[in-house]
């Protein structure tokens, strides 16, 4: 299902036209408006008016999250601050978080974009939508409200905890579509778990999970234990928060809405664009963004471009499921390798992902990494054998996923299960 089927089925020519328009346009606000984007553009020399083509995007500076905290709480905003009427904010380095503005005009653009999420997740007019995230600056409560409102649909503004009420409202009210993180819904399967309350008994269809990574071996479980289908988003609160993207019921990706953002994936060390289907650093311009325009932000999240069309018919890009940040990136044996696809390798033990440690290590002038497996009844093996074969599959799955060997040994117990880091560089203490 479409919320807006005539934007996001665009032919692509028609798509980057749009696109460049709005480029210029914010360009040129930004560098009229905001004092620190005008500094930047005067002293790089770039004119808005210039730009003839979105390769021309590459010249332009990145904004990164230092940037955004430099200039706290308005620095950035490019309208006067009586024509703001919202403001969040997500946490931020040293104490000092990012404050975000919008305008009467950015909020509808925001709820249209959010609505389009939930049309594209299988949600209806006829749903009746739970809110499980936070409400208050984090942008997740009210944004998916305000969405959910303009599709149509009955919102229920749980917000986040009070679990066992949850569970309640769920049964009571015929909640059939619930939006909150995968890790509390898992949460909530627990305590329906608790309460002896069995899921195929809710009226629950359709999760919108969103505001961190949904795992593959996460995504069944959610799935198999709320009996719902589960479809991820993604809208980081410096750009605007949930609307920026989101699966369809295909589930291949998520559409990036590419009429109000501009994505580039970027090389994290130098900066430079990698081609669609390499991963690296997810960068997002703004394009219709009125009150807090951002040029170039480094989200930090690590994904890729995917190659092909999605059945769905949407023309939209499709972003991959992010992989981890870009400051947790390991660089082995000059092979760059996410702590989240050695958990999605991990995920397709029997009982899914065990609890791990990644050690890293320099022997001579060669890396090495050992993953340490907590052993569990699912992995307990009394037989030599049986237990060699075990670890050499394991080993064939991460070198395959990862592109880089590692060792595998299993242990009685690593402290990652006590929330110690999952992953220790050793090379770093040398």
């Amino acid at each position: 299902m479409y919320f807006e089927a005539k934007c996001e089925t665009m032919a692509r020519e028609d798509l980057e036209q749009l696109q460049l328009e709005r480029l210029q346009s914010v360009l040129t606000r930004v560098a009229r408006n905001v004092p620190y984007y005008r500094k930047k553009f005067d002293a790089l020399g770039i004119d808005p008016d210039d730009f003839r083509d979105l390769s021309d995007v590459a010249r332009l500076p990145f904004t990164d999250k230092g940037v955004l905290q430099d200039n706290y709480p308005y620095g950035l905003f490019a309208v006067p601050l009586r024509e703001v009427v919202r403001l969040h904010a997500s946490p931020g380095s040293a104490g000092t978080p990012v404050v975000v503005g919008y305008t009467v005009n950015d909020v509808k653009r925001w709820s249209d974009l959010t609505a389009r999420v939930l049309a594209a997740g299988g949600a209806t007019r006829d749903d009746v939508v739970q809110i499980a995230f936070d409400y208050g600056l984090f942008t997740g409560g009210l944004g998916f409200h305000e969405g959910a409102q303009r599709l149509g649909a009955a919102v229920i503004p749980a917000s986040g905890g009070n679990s066992r009420r949850q569970v309640m409202i769920m049964q009571d009210y015929k909640t059939t579509v619930l939006a909150c993180t995968p890790s509390y819904a898992l949460h909530l399967a627990g305590v329906m778990d608790e309460m002896g309350i069995n899921a195929n008994s809710l009226s629950l269809r359709f999760g919108l999970f969103g505001g961190e990574p949904l795992s593959a071996a996460m995504r069944l479980e959610i799935e198999s234990r709320l009996k719902l289908t589960a479809t991820q988003n993604y809208g980081p609160t410096e750009v605007m928060g949930p609307g920026v993207a989101g699966e369809c019921e295909a589930r291949g990706g998520m559409h990036l809405n590419e009429d109000h953002f501009l994505a580039e994936i970027v090389d994290p060390a130098t900066g430079k664009a990698l081609p669609v289907g390499e991963t690296g650093e997810l960068v997002l311009t703004s394009l219709t963004k009125d009150a807090f325009p951002v040029i170039r932000y480094r989200t930090g999240d690590l994904t890729r471009l995917l190659p092909g069309e999605c059945p769905c018919g949407r023309t939209f890009a499709r972003l991959d499921s992010t992989l981890g940040r870009a400051d947790d990136m390991l660089l082995i044996r000059g092979v760059p390798v996410f702590p989240g696809t050695i958990e999605a390798a991990l995920s397709q033990m029997p009982g899914g992902a065990p609890e791990y440690r990644v050690i890293v290590e320099r022997e001579g002038a060669l890396d090495t990494a050992t993953v340490l497996i907590e052993t569990s009844e699912d992995i307990f093996f009394d037989q030599m054998r049986r237990q060699k074969e075990f670890v050499d599959s394991i080993k064939r799955k991460l070198r395959s996923s990862a592109g880089v060997a590692f060792e595998v040994r299993l242990v009685e117990r690593c402290d990652a299960a006590s929330g110690a880091a999952k992953v220790i560089d050793k090379r770093l203490l040398t």
